[in-house]
This record gives structure tokens, C-alpha cells and sequence, in this order.
């Protein structure tokens, strides 16, 4: 017979084994919405991100590894709650169908997560969910952005990256004039600041990024909400610089300029000049409280 620590040792792999049978189970019932997720997401700029959520979140749940509980008893309220809610949003799916299908597709998701993370607390339980919990939570990203929060968050940073650049022109030797809060009148060009100029897809894929590395690099969960926050900023600045870069080579190269690939294929080289200060608040947010080492007493003479 096994001793008791030989018993918690292969408990958690059979139910690590369980949950995958179970989860791999959720798949089949949702293989239609899943399927047609991915080939969403796939074929669309703004969520393409979406194909790389569950690597990132396996990777991270497998860093946990060493820390899983040898024993981890069902969460049974916890798995009745999740499983309820899978339940009603199902229900609401069904019932309820509505006009927009990315609308319906961001529901299917939901429920299949809901779902996924009951079956979590009742077969890993409640000490290795609350071990994985965020792996887990960062699956939420898989689930598309309903109509209307898409359109407030790109109307959000179209304005706010409007004001960013009328702030770079008032300080530049280009003379423009704002006609609107999302038009600038340039000598050779009016710029127009449209829904696809707003960067949503640079700033969720930053925002992720800011919670993956706060994860990582700090303890305390107000550090982790300033990195998280100064995504917006950043944002902003990133997409205004790049409008007003823009301005800048249609006056002094000619309009022809908003065809370039500064417009149309720039996207990834200005999302990068937003990482060195991303990183450098890191790094100061990380030094930020540490306490300092003592320093060793002066020899006495």
C-alpha cells in the first residue's frame, strides 16, 4: 500500500489527467464556435492576438509546476457558480440570438470558459485553481470584444491620439489648423484621425503584455495597476506621434505620403518605440521599495 505521501503525489497528476479529459470534452461540445473563433481571429487585424492566448497561458500555467499543491480538494461552490453561469449564458445565446455575430460568437466563448473553469475547481480544486489563477484569467482574452465596447474604446483613443497630435503640431513648424476634434488642416493635406488610425489593436496587445509582466516582475498590486494604466498614456502618445509623423511627411514630402507604408504597414515600428519607456517603468516600478542592502561596517583605524 502507499503511505500518505506517496498518495498526494499521484493525486494531483490523475487530476491534472482528469481535467485534461474533461476540458478536451468543453472542446468538442464548442468545436463550432471555437473553430469559427479561430478563423476569426485569424483573418482580423485587430484579433489576432487571440490565436496566441492559450500558448501563453499554458506556458504560464506550466511555470507553476512546482508550486501546484500535492493536494487540492474540489471547490465544490465554486464549480456549481461557474457552471451555473455557463448554464445561463448558454441559456441567453439561445434565447436571445442576437443581430451582430461577433456578438454571439464573444457568448459561446464565454460559456465555454465559464465551463472550463468549473471543471477546474471541481477536479484540479480550489488550492490549484487559486495556484493558476491567472493563466486561467488570462483566457478571458479570448473572448472578442462585444460591438459596443469595441466602438467606445476605439472612439476613446481616436480622440484622445487627436489631442496627442494637435499637441505635437502646436509645438512643431507645421501650420495646422483643427478643424474638428478628429480633423487637421495641413498646407498640402486635411488629416482625418478615422476608427482604423486608433491603435486598438497596438494597446490590447500592450495592455496583455503590462499584465503578463507585472505577473512576472512586481509584488505589489499597485505597482501592477500603474503599469497597467500607463498603457493608456502610452497609447495616446504612440498614436498621436504617429499622425503627427505623418503631418509632418505629407507637408514636406507631398501628400503622396499617406499612401506610404509609414501609414498603412507602420504599425509594428511605432509599437516598438512604445517599449522602451513601457520597459523603463518596469524596471523602475521592479527597483521601486526594494529594500536596500546593508552595507558592511567601516574598518576602524
Amino acid at each position: 500500500m502507499m503511505d500518505d505521501q506517496t498518495a498526494q503525489r499521484v493525486l494531483l497528476p490523475a487530476q491534472i489527467q482528469k481535467f485534461a479529459l474533461a476540458a478536451a470534452v468543453l472542446a468538442l461540445c464548442f468545436i463550432v464556435p471555437l473553430w469559427k473563433l479561430a478563423r476569426f481571429a485569424a483573418g482580423d487585424e485587430l484579433y489576432s492576438y487571440i490565436l496566441l492566448i492559450p500558448a501563453v497561458s499554458a506556458y504560464l500555467a506550466w511555470l507553476q509546476k512546482k508550486n501546484l499543491p500535492p493536494m487540492s480538494l474540489p471547490a465544490k461552490k465554486a464549480a456549481v457558480l461557474f457552471f451555473a453561469g455557463g448554464i445561463a449564458v448558454t441559456a441567453w445565446h439561445s434565447l436571445i440570438p442576437l443581430s451582430s455575430g461577433l456578438d454571439d460568437l464573444a457568448r459561446m466563448t464565454l460559456a465555454f470558459l465559464l465551463f472550463l473553469a468549473g471543471a477546474g475547481f471541481l477536479i484540479l480544486g480550489g488550492a490549484t485553481m487559486r495556484t493558476l489563477s491567472f493563466p486561467f484569467a488570462l483566457l478571458v482574452f479570448l473572448i472578442p470584444f462585444p460591438d459596443f465596447l469595441r466602438d467606445g474604446i476605439e472612439t476613446a483613443l481616436q480622440h484622445g491620439s487627436a489631442t496627442a497630435t494637435g499637441w505635437m503640431f502646436a509645438v512643431s513648424d507645421v501650420p495646422a489648423l483643427r478643424e474638428d476634434d478628429l480633423a487637421f488642416r495641413l498646407p498640402t493635406i486635411t488629416l482625418q484621425v478615422a476608427p482604423e488610425c486608433s491603435g486598438i489593436h497596438s494597446t490590447v496587445v500592450l495592455f496583455i503584455t503590462s499584465l503578463v509582466a507585472g505577473h512576472f516582475f512586481l509584488r505589489q498590486p499597485w505597482k501592477r495597476a500603474v503599469l497597467c494604466l500607463a498603457v493608456i498614456p502610452l497609447a495616446l502618445l504612440r498614436n498621436g506621434f504617429r499622425i503627427f509623423v505623418l503631418g509632418e511627411l505629407c507637408t514636406h514630402i507631398g501628400p503622396q505620403m499617406i499612401d506610404s507604408p509609414v501609414h498603412h504597414h507602420g504599425g509594428p515600428l511605432f509599437f516598438a518605440l512604445s517599449l522602451p519607456p513601457f520597459f523603463l517603468l518596469l524596471y523602475l516600478l521592479n527597483k521601486s521599495g526594494r529594500p536596500g542592502r546593508n552595507r558592511p561596517p567601516a574598518p576602524k583605524t
